[in-house]
Order: structure tokens, then C-alpha cells, then sequence
């Protein structure tokens, strides 16, 4: 059950994180997968960027499930997007690291209400990508108590690299003590100039350092990428022909397969 939750993860804001959520669930969803997108992130980006307000007052979100108002069965909604659903955040749970401060258990919250869900719902996901928020607070740790595995977009500029490493560490903390299933499934290079020598030194480093763990698809700097979220829609469909959108189909399409070479391994 638990290989299906998969976080997308890096501390450090605009490096394409939910850009990645957004468009890699929609290309699963186009190749007859089903997916659900949990908005984590108080910012409520990936609610907005799949078509929903995150600031409509509604109690149909993630906090509500976080704070035991509401079940996960109960506030997942659909998106525009056939085979694609949203649990929606807003800024409510920028509050809950306050909230739940005398909680021992509270890093373990999302993982309970998650599994509780999995085991029994006959709405049947391939995939569920949590977009966690930009930096290694409560919610972080929660995604990844309750992930078996990690997408880390890592930004193509100066250091970039640094920040990894501070990320490895907290994963590996978590493995140690919370979560020993959690592993790193794949590396997405973002922001790629190919113009830029910069793009290629940074590329050539994570290469050497994390091997095959680096997705062989690049995503490039695109405008047509950079739009799309105003519009409520995945780059996918504002506009499938673009670079940023043709890296997501083959993205997905990477993705796919490298579940297949997982599963025949196992």
C-alpha cells in the first residue's frame, strides 16, 4: 500500500517543485493511471495550479484531516483532469505545527489517516504525490513518515548541491528513527538552460554523485510552463506542444518504466 505515496521534496523554494506535481500527475493520469495530488505546502500552490481556490473557506482540505475534522474520503475532490484528484491545502495549516506542539505522535498523523484510507477504499490509486512545502518543518517530516519514496527536483544553478546534501541528512535522520522504507526514487533537473554552462556542471555533479538515481529527462526553462499555473491547468494541456510539456510526457513515460524494472526486481 505504502509504495504508492511518493513525495516531491527540496527545502528551498522555486526549483519547479510543484511545476513537477502538477504536470507529472497529469501525465500519469493521461496514460490511464489514477493519481492523487495532496497538497501539503500552507501556500496552496499545487491546489491553484490543478484548478482550485485555496482560499474559498471550504473545510474540504488537508488540514481538516490533520486536525481529525474530516476523513481523507471526505475531502478529495476532481480536477479537470480525467484520472486526476486534489486533497487541497490552504494557509489553516501553517497553524498546525502550533496546534498539535503537545502531540508525540503527531509526525506519524498523515501516515495513520493515509493508511486508514488505503485499506478502505476501493478507489483504487496507482500513485499518490504528496507536494511538500519548501522548507524541512513538521509537514515535511510528516510527508516523509508517511512516503516510501522521494522525487527531489533539484534547480540546474549555483548551489544547488549544497542544499541536497542538507536534505539527505534529514532524510536519513528520518529513515533512522521515523521511517526506515524511505528511499530516494529519482533526481528531476529543472530549470535547464542548455545556453548556460552552468546547467551542464550542475547536471555533470549530480550525475557523478547520484548516479542512475538522476532521471535521464531534463526539465528545461520554458515560459509556456511558467504560465500555465495562472491558469489553473497543467502545462499539458495549456500547451502539449511546448519543451516544458514534452519533458513531462517523457518524464512520465521514464517514470513508468522505471516502476517496471522496480517491480521485476522485487
Amino acid at each position: 500500500m505504502k509504495n504508492k505515496i511518493i513525495s516531491v521534496i527540496n527545502q528551498k523554494g522555486g526549483v519547479g517543485k510543484t511545476t513537477t506535481v502538477i504536470n507529472l500527475a497529469a501525465g500519469l493520469a493521461s496514460k490511464n493511471k489514477r493519481v492523487l495530488v495532496i497538497d501539503l505546502d500552507p501556500q496552496g500552490n499545487a491546489t491553484t495550479g490543478l484548478g482550485h481556490s485555496n482560499i474559498d473557506g471550504s473545510d474540504k482540505n488537508i488540514y481538516n484531516v490533520l486536525n481529525g475534522t474530516k476523513s481523507i474520503s471526505e475531502i478529495i475532490q476532481n480536477t479537470q483532469i480525467d484520472n486526476l484528484d486534489i486533497i487541497t491545502s490552504n494557509v489553516d495549516l501553517s497553524g498546525l505545527e502550533v496546534e498539535t506542539a503537545g502531540d508525540n505522535g503527531r509526525a506519524f498523523i498523515l501516515r495513520d489517516k493515509l493508511s486508514l484510507f488505503l485499506n478502505e477504499k476501493s478507489l483504487n490509486y496507482s500513485h499518490i504525490f504528496i507536494d511538500c512545502p519548501p522548507s524541512l518543518s513538521l509537514l515535511t517530516i510528516m510527508a516523509l513518515v508517511a512516503s516510501k519514496s522521494l522525487i527531489v527536483p533539484l534547480q540546474t544553478e549555483f548551489f544547488a548541491l549544497e542544499g541536497l546534501t542538507q536534505l539527505v541528512k534529514t532524510i536519513d535522520r528520518v529513515k533512522e528513527s521515523l521511517n526506515s522504507d524511505l528511499s530516494i526514487r529519482g533526481i528531476i533537473l529543472t530549470m535547464y538552460d542548455k545556453r548556460n554552462k552552468l546547467s551542464s556542471q550542475v547536471e555533470k555533479e549530480a550525475r557523478d554523485y547520484f548516479k542512475d538515481k538522476v532521471y535521464n529527462t531534463v526539465i528545461p526553462r520554458n515560459v509556456r510552463l511558467s504560465e500555465a499555473p495562472s491558469h489553473g491547468i497543467p502545462v499539458l494541456i495549456y500547451d502539449k506542444t511546448c519543451p516544458g510539456s514534452k519533458s513531462y510526457f517523457s518524464l512520465a513515460e521514464e517514470f513508468i518504466n522505471q516502476e517496471k524494472i522496480m517491480e521485476s526486481a522485487a
